[in-house]
């Protein structure tokens, strides 16, 4: 009813201008520009605008293609990254493509309204034209919409034919949103023209009418196409090049479609839908997942961050480096790409208290314009628009920054965390790097919500203080004193809690390290009945803990106190002092003054989560430069040569070793070795003589003072105590390799695990306990060994591998393992027993 009697009176309006007497007025419009109808200049601005948006979006595209090429040309230069493979090459289809009735309906439907807009076009510019052979006034903007709308449906025709081409299964949102608005303006316009027929009859008869009821039909499959979204493509694809080339793309081969979205699905969010869809419908499996883009992948990010970092650390050896000036350097880009989205943000929300008080002042009867109400509420809507999204592309964007910045740490604290020295492994234990990648990586890499807060409240109280300016004049300055006093309060409380978060990290890295050691021994402790005095230590550690962590949590429950009450204050200090002063003080004034503080008290509410996550941040970033700076193991400890190279396995030359550098008796010394390929070396000796870190000095793991080590091939070491990961047997043999099943049960035959697997319930497939508590001893030694001897390296380090195993095991493992499964390879094993000595080639 609203809309009609709303064209009911644009309809009186036009009839009453003096320009349509003495012929219909065409009853659906409001008056004209330049001779057109305000519903077809109405459809010229959406067509175009459209027209324009997609041209936009096209060229935005290609320089976005552009970009991600040129970044992945350098991510190249770093390194290889792997290669994606994608349902459809860009030399063919994977598959066959059916393409259904749907599609082609669509499509016949876009050509036929081409088609019909392209004779109207023809038929008004004929009769254009033979007014002007006749001498009359032409009036060349009646063929202006059919000129506009021939124009877009030839893009929207070929639009829609190019998605069979590109195997699209969804239609593009552009594409769609423009069906549906064409649909809505021919409903509109068939209403007022029907009605235009039934009072003036034939009169209102004209191309452009017959055009309209023409097509109607089609625009009404077109926009119900457009609601659906589905084209009517299907690709089955062929399920034997389904199988992925990688473990890690064992999943999902399509790669997240957030990388190739436009403007709009970027903008609104709708590249999720297909996932979303699936979800609704069912639950989510890890083949329903994409895979990650290559900028996106932790392996890229690590590459980025560890280049700066090496960078940094050469630059200045004297100084020490800033983790976060490499966290920046890595990803400023995107760090500056959510800061247009935050300035943007920022100004916008400002626009409606600045506004507000024109508002009140119109709705009060002062109209400074004419239409300014319309005018008011446009700016209120579009400012919120931008403001909505804006919020949703800044959210997002932190959201991606944080995750590069965690997967980069992770990978550098890991990664550093297996080439730490032998001297650094005694002060950072295995609970600390956890702590690490687990606590400060985590709180680095959320302070990315907080990253853009430091410039933005400045800001903010800038733009504030101009509108209370504007509304209460030098009161303003009254805030901005109020304001100050209220950050200013809570600096020396930001380092007491700072120096708190310092103690607190310190007393859980004990309690940690001292937890994790009694876990470890928890045998002993069992067996001397230690339980109850340990547990009396780590409760007292954890009170040390809770007591800093109180005095932390107190601290900054009192900034936050402080900061929850300051737009109360700023607010009161700023009223009494307008008041004071003798200014005037309007309803719109104080509205506005009003929206400002409301605004304005989220900053400053949330400054103490700011103060409190930068203590923690630079505490966790102070913790984690230093764990990367520790000493690594020595590069050139020991030169790896490739496979064949030489016929000495491993050379040893005027070795000289010792676990502490800075000790004056060195662990081994005047090491003189030898060994070809294909020797037995049998290493004995006394308890405590250095059999183990001779095996340590070829691995390269223990400092190496003076000489030179040569080793050709690739090593396999098992150590004396037996190292189990947790998952089932056949995964600790393989440990990440491909099953060889013919190759495997060698292993298992080679390593007496036969016997072993018939007992289990579940055979090989029989789950392991943590660090292999329900194997025994020499079960866990056996299966280490058949790890290292899948592997199939060339050379072969046994640290005292049959002191677990019984006598009769013993001989059985050393000669099927020793003396046939590795009879061509160089074997060098420590040993007690001297009844294996007589095989070997050399005896150290």
């Amino acid at each position: 009813m609203g809309f009609t009697h709303l064209l009911n009176s644009i309809a009186t309006h036009s009839s009453s201008s003096p320009a349509s007497a003495g012929q219909p007025p065409h009853f659906s419009l409001v008056g004209t520009t330049q001779g057109l109808p305000i519903l077809e200049l109405f459809s010229i601005c959406i067509d175009l605008t459209l027209l324009l948006v997609f041209l936009f979006t096209i060229s935005a595209r290609k320089i976005l293609v552009c970009v991600g090429r040129t970044r992945f040309l350098k991510d190249d230069s770093v390194g290889n990254s792997s290669p994606i493979r994608r349902s459809i090459s860009g030399d063919g289809e994977v598959g066959d493509v059916v393409v259904g009735t749907g599609f082609k309906f669509s499509v016949c439907c876009c050509f036929y309204v081409l088609l019909v807009q392209v004779v109207v076009l023809g038929f008004d510019g004929f009769g254009l034209i033979r007014e002007a052979v006749d001498g009359k006034v032409v009036v060349w903007s009646v063929i202006a919409l059919a000129a506009a709308q021939g124009l877009a449906w030839f893009v929207l025709s070929f639009l829609a034919l190019h998605c069979k081409f590109k195997v699209l299964e969804k239609f593009p949102l552009l594409l769609r949103v423009w069906w549906f608005i064409s649909f809505v303006i021919c409903i509109c316009t068939l209403y007022v023209d029907g009605k235009s027929l039934l009072v003036y009859g034939s009169n209102h008869l004209t191309s452009h009418v017959v055009a309209n009821f023409v097509v109607t039909p089609a625009l009404a499959f077109l926009c119900f196409v457009a609601i659906r979204g589905a084209t009517g493509i299907e690709l089955y694809r062929n399920s034997n090049l389904q199988e992925p080339l990688l473990e890690e793309e064992a999943g999902c081969l399509k790669v997240t479609p957030y990388t190739d979205a436009g403007l709009f699905s970027l903008a609104i969010l709708s590249w999720l839908n297909p996932l979303l869809s699936i979800g609704a419908k069912r639950p989510l499996e890890l083949k329903d997942i994409p895979l990650l883009a290559p900028k996106d992948r932790s392996k890229t990010n690590y590459k980025v961050l560890n280049s700066n970092w090496e960078k940094m650390k050469a630059e200045n050896l004297s100084k020490q480096p800033s983790l976060a000036w490499a966290i920046l350097r890595s990803f400023w880009k995107e760090a500056a790409g959510n800061a247009v989205f935050a300035l943007l943000n920022t100004l916008v929300s400002y626009v409606g208290p600045y506004m507000i008080s024109y508002f009140v002042d119109y709705l009060g009867g002062k109209e400074t314009f004419p239409h300014e109400g319309y005018v008011l509420a446009g700016i209120f809507f579009v400012s919120k628009l931008l403001e909505t999204l804006t919020t949703r592309q800044w959210y997002l964007g932190v959201d991606i920054l944080g995750m590069h910045v965690r997967s980069a740490l992770t990978a550098m604290v890991y990664r550093k965390g297996l080439k730490l020295s032998s001297l650094a492994k005694q002060s950072h234990t295995s609970g600390e790097i956890v702590n690490y990648m687990a606590v400060d990586v985590q709180r680095v890499g959320d302070y990315s919500w907080y990253l853009h807060d430091i410039w933005m409240l400045p800001l903010q109280i800038i733009l504030a203080l101009a509108i209370l300016y504007k509304n209460v004049g030098i009161a303003s300055v009254a805030t901005l004193v109020a304001t100050i006093i209220s950050i200013i309060v809570t600096v020396p409380l930001a380092k007491v809690q700072e120096d708190y978060q310092d103690k607190l990290m310190a007393a859980k890295d004990e309690r940690m390290r001292k937890t994790s050691e009694c876990l470890r021994n928890m045998r002993i402790l069992k067996l001397q009945a230690w339980e109850e005095r340990y547990r009396v230590k780590l409760e007292e550690m954890r009170d040390v803990e809770f007591k800093w962590l109180r005095k932390a949590l107190y601290s900054q429950a009192f900034i936050t106190f402080i900061f929850w009450s300051s737009p109360i204050f700023v607010a009161a200090v700023t009223f009494a002092t307008s008041i004071l002063l003798g200014a005037e003080l309007t309803a719109g004034s104080v509205l506005s003054a009003l929206a400002t503080f409301r605004i304005l008290q989220e900053p400053l509410r949330n400054f103490p989560d700011l103060v409190s996550m930068m203590a923690q941040t630079k505490v966790s970033l102070d913790r984690l430069s230093g764990f990367l700076q520790e000493e690594e193991l020595q590069e050139d400890a020991t030169i790896v040569l490739p496979r064949g190279m030489s016929k000495v396995a491993i050379e040893i030359k005027d070795g000289v070793f010792c676990w502490d550098p800075s000790s004056s008796k060195p662990t081994l010394s005047g090491i003189q070795m030898k060994v070809e390929s294909g020797m037995r070396v049998a290493v004995c000796g006394m308890v405590g003589s250095g059999k183990s870190s001779f095996l340590s000095c070829i691995l390269g793991e223990i400092p190496k003072i003076s000489g030179e080590v040569r080793v050709c091939g690739t090593a396999a070491y098992v150590s004396q105590s037996a190292w189990i990961q947790s998952g089932n047997i056949e995964e600790n043999i393989l440990f990440g390799s491909p099953m060889d099943k013919a190759k495997y049960k060698k292993v298992v035959h080679a390593c007496s695990l036969k016997k072993d697997f018939e007992l289990f319930s579940h055979g090989d497939q029989t789950i392991i306990g943590d660090r292999g508590i329900n194997l025994s001893g020499g079960q866990k030694q056996r299966v280490q060994l058949a790890r290292a001897l899948y592997q199939d390296a060339d050379i072969y380090l046994l640290d005292d591998p049959f002191s677990a195993v019984d006598a009769h095991t013993g001989s059985e493992l050393f000669k099927e393992y020793i003396m046939t499964a590795l009879a061509n390879k160089t074997v060098v094993f420590v040993t007690h027993q001297v009844e294996f000595l007589p095989t070997a080639d050399l005896i150290l």
